[in-house]
């Protein structure tokens, strides 16, 4: 073994762990390829029918297959990298070891074994009885260094051959692998030390701080992260918008993948929220050949409740203004076409003032209240608004280059989320904030909020039955009225869920305001 390490070329190993990580991405590649230019196309044609359901059924299994053969790729790929890195480590210990023995003098014969240099006894060796047990010490220190440097090439090596192992190849080829993917990389990280644990990831820290730990990782050790936690850096406020959107596209494709596993077993909850993410993930991949402006994000998703869903239109990292629409009651994941519908709507709105990138948020990262008691109180809205505030900050922390011009736009029980987080803490940090058909912010007065009053912007239809009837009373002052000292936003559409009418002076305010722009506050001339 001494002599194999010493002399132990890791040129091959290198190599091998690249062609793994081209695998990966060509794995990707091909389920990229296959939804643009197979499934997608028939879909947009308009293929339906018993043939047609088998056929994409098919083609979503191939394609659920080959983002699990990319994981497992990468897996392969950080196994075999940890298994040189390490070995590597071990050889420079035992040249360093060597090296130092010989400097003393010594030899190292051809096994490993540490001789002391060779002298006949002298005068000076009954001078100093004790020279001999000295450098008999000496060279058994140097002994030491040479075996534990062998020690740990062979404990690397071991290790490596465990955990190639576990992960099964066979997963390969199986329709619902994406989950015995995930135990796969979670043994590797928390037992075999190979990766990053899913403790390390700064769930629970600032965004601003996620996003160095981010910043700070080679290559590789994301790579390794985005195939082993797609679920928690999905979620994980700070990171890049591409980096969120490949982990939760992942991630997604897992959960629904273990939903057709158990298909005849699901509850009314469980169906409920497997049919909202199918057609999210249909709406996701109907973009797949969309201009870059037009291309969705999957910023974040969830199960609970009534579900949640968080998709940009448009890049929020690169984009030179950024909104984000928080919904209101009634909203869930069943609804989310809608609300994408409702963010293109304003993106165009805001390109029309011709002022830079504009990307458009749909934010469902809480619970929106029901058409019940809790739609008249305080506590959904104060549980998202941590939330809110925590990916606001997320944005600014990801965002490249000087900040973007942010607005965060609530419409309904969404601006009370909205008001409640802007009260709270730091606040939101937007440049502006618009609510439109507001029953109210939770507080008393715009100068409550961190938001500059010359800053929020308040639209309320005059037979909106929220803004009329519903404001003022449980959810904080009415911010339409004059003494709430708010700015009001002229509107010229009706109803409580028509600021977004096409070719309506509402639209194209919010798309002034998203814009960097004043609306207009008066009556205007159409």
């Amino acid at each position: 073994m001494y002599r194999e390490l010493l002399t132990q070329d890791f040129y091959p190993l290198g190599t091998a762990v690249s062609a793994w990580r081209r695998l990966a991405e060509a794995c990707q590649e091909a389920h990229d390829g296959s939804l643009a230019r197979a499934s997608r196309p028939l879909i947009d044609a308009g293929w339906a029918g018993q043939s047609a359901d088998t056929g994409l059924h098919a083609m979503a299994v191939t394609q659920s297959i080959l983002t699990t053969a990319s994981r497992y790729a990468l897996l392969l790929a950080a196994v075999l990298d940890e298994a040189r890195a390490r070995m590597q480590a071990a050889q420079q210990r035992l040249r360093n070891a060597v090296a130092d023995a010989e400097d003393a003098g010594h030899r190292v014969s051809e096994d490993g074994t540490v001789l002391a240099r060779p002298h006949d006894p002298s005068p000076e060796d009954l001078a100093e009885p004790d020279r001999l047990l000295r450098e008999s010490i000496e060279v058994a220190g140097h002994q030491a260094r040479i075996d534990e440097a062998i020690e740990q090439a062979v404990e690397a090596s071991a290790l490596a051959g465990r955990a190639l192992r576990e992960l099964d190849p066979f997963t390969l080829d199986k329709e619902y692998g994406a989950q015995i993917a995930d135990q796969a990389a979670a043994r590797l990280a928390e037992t075999h030390g190979i990766g990053i644990p899913a403790d390390d990831i700064p769930t629970d820290r600032p965004p601003a701080e996620a996003a160095r730990w981010w910043s700070g990782l080679t290559d590789p050790e994301r790579d390794l992260l985005l195939a082993s936690y797609p679920t928690q850096l999905g979620a994980l406020d700070g990171l890049p918008a591409e980096t969120r959107d490949q982990a939760n596209r992942a991630a997604l494709d897992a959960q629904l993948n273990d939903y057709r596993a158990r298909e005849h077993e699901l509850g009314h909850h469980d169906r409920f929220i497997y049919d909202g993410l199918t057609r999210l993930q249909e709406t996701l991949d109907s973009r797949a050949n969309a201009p870059a402006e037009q291309r969705l994000y999957l910023l974040g998703f969830g199960t609970q409740d009534d579900g949640r869903a968080i998709v940009a239109q448009g890049n929020p990292d690169t984009a030179a203004h950024t909104a984000v629409l928080v919904p209101g009651t009634t909203t869930d994941i069943g609804s989310m076409q809608g609300q994408i519908d409702r963010i293109g709507l304003m993106q165009e709105a805001a390109l029309r003032q011709r002022r830079g990138d504009v990307a458009v948020i749909s934010w469902l990262g809480y619970d929106a209240p029901e058409i019940s008691d809790s739609v008249i109180t305080r506590g959904r809205a104060n549980e998202g608004a941590d939330e809110l505030r925590n990916f606001t900050a997320g944005l600014r922390a990801a965002h490249e280059g000087s900040d973007s011009h942010l607005t965060v736009v609530g419409h309904s029980y969404g601006s009370t989320t909205v008001g409640a987080a802007d009260a709270g803490r730091d606040g939101l940090g937007a440049d502006d904030v618009i609510v439109l058909g507001s029953p109210g912010l939770t507080v008393g007065h715009a100068e409550d909020l961190h938001i500059s009053p010359e800053r929020l912007w308040v639209g309320a239809a005059d037979d909106d039955p929220i803004s009329r009837y519903a404001s003022g009373l449980t959810l904080g002052a009415a911010p339409q009225d004059d003494q709430f000292g708010a700015q009001r936003m002229y509107v010229d559409t009706s109803g409580h869920s028509g600021y977004w009418r096409q070719d309506s002076e509402s639209l194209r305010n919010i798309g002034r305001v998203i814009a960097g722009e004043t609306p207009s506050t008066g009556t205007v001339e159409q």
